[in-house]
């Protein structure tokens, strides 16, 4: 490809409304371009990258006895209906009436749809097991869309779901599924781990996330230091601590504690740590009611734990400042558990805590010194937090830590939560009409393009895995539209590349050498060689790999040599 005949639109300047580096990248190395909140469109630089993100997906995908097709992202609302999900997705589901005002939707998943062709294609065991999927576009209505692709309205996915006739045979296809995309993410390239988590709004029973590490990733993900245990944090438990509770060392006191809202307020106010501090976090009950949540101060409330407590409103709503002023007398920061009069749920690690500070329920209040069993009944203790750098790890072996990670794939076990609700039977081998077991496989494909350029650049721009770059080698000569010399010998190397079957850009525009360099070192390219009239007269030619800090000189009589080095395989078959 030449450069010249190719839209390679870098911006200088990093556009404003850029706020995590793949998001900033992606706009400055012109691979895409906003049209509204959440909605891009790919340009032919960034569309080369998702089409080889596609492209190992879909031999993976391929081998692992999948079968692809192709589904409506316009849904009628009836299948949404029969599997109970038009009420419960939520917002995000993008609601619509056709010209004949038949509700219908534009699909952010389509375990609906597949659930429909298989009851109106397959009839007996015999046809199993069955793996369908696709590679579509999908369209949540975020409420907040942001970075760039990483969090946007519409999006590419690949979905596949999978029909067996009993619970193993959903083992099965799963434990497939699970090595294909263990081969899928090698392929790429890129530092990931795979680890147990939630099934969400999709539903059944296991699931596994696959992360891509980053710093900037959304989800904290915690690893065994010692052990193979690792999990999305909030399915983690966290352990009761060991050690007894110590018995109480004074008596209690309540003293004023003005201005003083937060942990960190009473930490600093009162010299005490935050692990001192019990944090009472005020939630909506079931009941229209309130509960109280106890935590230690230097601790995080995990939602999702919260939810499943009994009497407990799903999904986890934090009551309103007025609602809880009105029914507990007192401002929220000055809520603490003892004489609370509502029900109070503990976590373990505030329950093993003597002497604590705590809202006294009274404005600008707080007790120091307060004790469980002493002060108060000996708390309902239960998990309620999340887990920190240090804590023994659940499965017992050594400590956890804790890491980002952006969620680019997930594989659920559902089970027959949709085959049974939208009523898809087969006939097993007595002639007995059975519901199949499903599961459900999902890869955000835009979302690994910007998970790869979080974990994979520098200062100057992306550092491509081999896998994903745009082009494999880059050619940039110095004065090429007005050295003969230099024309001639970098047409010979372009076509050498070509007859290699190289993913080369030839940069032929006619730019300077330092803006042709800092294209391609913005847009990630792995190699990189040079070709000047100075060099040619050295009888050289220089190459940098895009991690090297400098550029080398080497003999050009053995570029040939150098090529088939550098790309073995390509360079055996041309």
């Amino acid at each position: 490809m030449r450069a010249s005949r190719f839209h390679l639109a870098t911006l200088k300047e990093t556009p404003v409304d850029a706020e995590i580096i793949s998001h900033q990248l992606m706009l400055r190395a012109g691979m895409i371009r906003r049209h509204a909140a959440g909605i891009y469109s790919w340009l032919p630089l960034g569309l080369r990258i998702l089409r080889k993100v596609e492209q190992i997906i879909r031999e993976e995908m391929n081998q692992a006895g999948a079968l692809e097709l192709l589904m409506p992202s316009f849904q009628p609302a009836e299948l949404w209906q029969e599997s109970g999900r038009w009420d419960q997705f939520g917002p995000e589901l993008l609601r619509l009436k056709d010209r004949h005002h038949r509700d219908a939707c534009i699909g952010p998943t389509h375990e609906e749809i597949v659930t429909d062709i298989f009851r109106r294609e397959v009839n007996s065991y015999r046809q199993l097991p069955l793996n369908f999927y696709q590679i579509q576009t999908k369209f949540r209505d975020e409420i907040r869309p942001r970075f760039g692709v990483m969090r946007s309205r519409e999006f590419i996915m690949k979905d596949a779901y999978s029909f067996d006739i009993d619970r193993d045979g959903m083992q099965r296809s799963y434990e497939i599924m699970d090595q294909a995309y263990i081969n899928i993410f090698d392929r790429f390239g890129l530092d990931y781990r795979a680890v147990s988590a939630d099934s969400g709004a999709i539903g059944g029973s296991t699931s596994q996330e696959f992360h891509v590490l980053a710093d900037s990733g959304e989800d904290a993900i915690a690893f065994s230091d010692q052990g193979e245990f690792a999990a999305n944090i909030e399915t983690v438990e966290a352990l009761s601590p060991a050690i007894e509770r110590a018995a109480p060392g004074m008596e209690m006191q309540a003293v004023d504690t003005p201005g003083m809202y937060t942990i960190e307020d009473l930490a600093n106010g009162l010299d005490v740590s935050a692990q001192q501090c019990m944090k009472t976090l005020i939630v909506e009950a079931d009941d229209n009611g309130l509960v109280a949540l106890v935590l230690r101060g230097d601790h995080d409330l995990n939602a999702l734990k919260a939810e499943k407590l009994d009497g407990v409103a799903s999904p986890l709503r934090l009551a309103q400042r007025e609602q809880i002023s009105a029914s507990l007398g007192s401002d929220i920061g000055s809520i603490g558990p003892i004489g609370l009069g509502i029900k109070t749920f503990v976590d373990h690690s505030a329950a093993a805590v003597s002497d604590f500070v705590c809202g006294a329920n009274q404005d600008d209040k707080h007790f120091v010194n307060a004790n469980w069993g002493r002060d108060c009944e000996e708390p309902l203790t239960v998990d309620i937090r999340n887990v920190v750098d240090g804590d023994p790890s659940p499965d017992g072996s050594g400590q956890l830590k804790i890491l980002r990670g952006i969620e680019v794939g997930h594989i659920f076990q559902l089970g027959q939560k949709y085959s049974e609700s939208m009523q898809a039977s087969i006939l097993d081998e007595q002639g007995k009409g059975v519901a199949p077991f499903m599961g459900c496989y999902g890869i955000g494909v835009t979302r690994v393009v910007a998970a790869a350029i979080e974990q994979n650049h520098d200062e100057h721009g992306i550092i491509w895995p081999a896998a994903l770059a745009p082009f494999q080698l880059a050619i940039c000569p110095i004065n090429y539209h007005k050295s003969e010399p230099v024309k001639l010998a970098t047409e010979k190397l372009y076509q050498q590349c070509l007859e290699r079957d190289l993913e080369v850009l030839l940069d032929d525009r006619a730019l300077r050498p330092g803006v042709i360099f800092s294209d391609m070192e913005l847009i990630g390219i792995p190699h990189r060689i040079v070709l000047s009239e100075r060099g040619l007269a050295a009888q050289q030619f220089e190459y940098k790999g895009r991690k090297d800090d400098k550029a080398q000189e080497l003999p050009l009589d053995e570029l040939s040599a150098f090529l088939d080095k550098l790309y073995p395989d390509q360079c055996a078959s041309g």
